[in-house]
């Protein structure tokens, strides 16, 4: 697979704005705000295609954090580039991931010049873990806790050192 990965445009926000992951992966879903297609467009983010075809996106920083993780110091560590994901929701479980990751790390390499990374994940979201460990990410002992309606959602930081 080859994938182009390029700034995130209007376009491209406001139709990833609109996907729906189904359970119980659905804390992923978008709400198709004008808040969350803005976030899209703050300059951290870049959308993936194949072929044509938007496939997922990516962010790096702040953008890739879990807001909630500032507040227990999870990110404190400056020698890591927070990297978040997103593949589109009828292209998940299919086998995509690691490549796609790959390929997203390789961008942040060339474009940003770093090779240590981090990435915040769902603890029950082991699909996704697997992917992660399969590249070399290791949990760390940094958990934290997210509300997200009347549930309580686990979240574990990962790290990758000289990808």
């Amino acid at each position: 697979m080859k994938f182009n990965i390029k700034n995130m445009d209007k376009l491209t926000a406001e139709e990833i704005s609109q996907w729906q992951y189904k359970e119980p992966y659905s804390i992923y879903s978008m709400d198709r705000c004008e808040d969350t297609i803005n976030e899209f467009l703050n300059g951290s983010y870049f959308s993936v295609l194949e072929n044509n075809k938007l496939t997922g996106y990516f962010c790096f920083g702040q953008s890739a954090q879990v807001p909630i993780g500032n507040k227990v110091g999870a990110y404190n560590d400056k020698n890591y580039t927070d990297i978040g994901l997103g593949l589109k929701p009828e292209l998940c479980g299919k086998g995509y991931g690691y490549i796609f990751l790959k390929a997203g790390l390789n961008f942040a390499i060339n474009t940003f010049s770093k090779n240590n990374f981090r990435l915040t994940v769902a603890q029950f979201n082991e699909r996704a873990i697997k992917v992660y460990e399969k590249i070399g990410f290791t949990k760390t002992k940094v958990k934290f806790n997210k509300m997200n309606g009347k549930d309580s959602i686990e979240f574990i930081i990962m790290t990758l050192e000289n990808f």
